[in-house]
């Protein structure tokens, strides 16, 4: 069974600042407030972003350099 990975966005903390989205290109994108959202992923999915294996590093760097520690990455089956 492979584990998948999902980066969690805690909107009552996240205030659009786009590390993630830069960390993340092509897989996050930003609104037009600044606020992130996964590419083509539906709306109601917008607080638990899929990443593929060859992103987890990347991820890891989002959530460490987070500056309001809105992101979390998570393991899933």
């Amino acid at each position: 069974m492979n584990a998948r990975h999902v980066l969690h966005v805690d909107w009552t903390r996240c205030d659009g600042r786009g590390l993630c989205a830069e960390l993340l290109e092509g897989t996050i994108a930003r609104d037009e407030w600044g606020y992130p959202f996964a590419v083509g992923q539906p709306a109601s999915g917008r607080s638990d972003i899929p990443v593929r294996a060859d992103q987890l590093d990347a991820a890891e760097d989002a959530v460490a350099l987070c500056p309001v520690l809105a992101l979390r990455l998570r393991r899933s089956a």
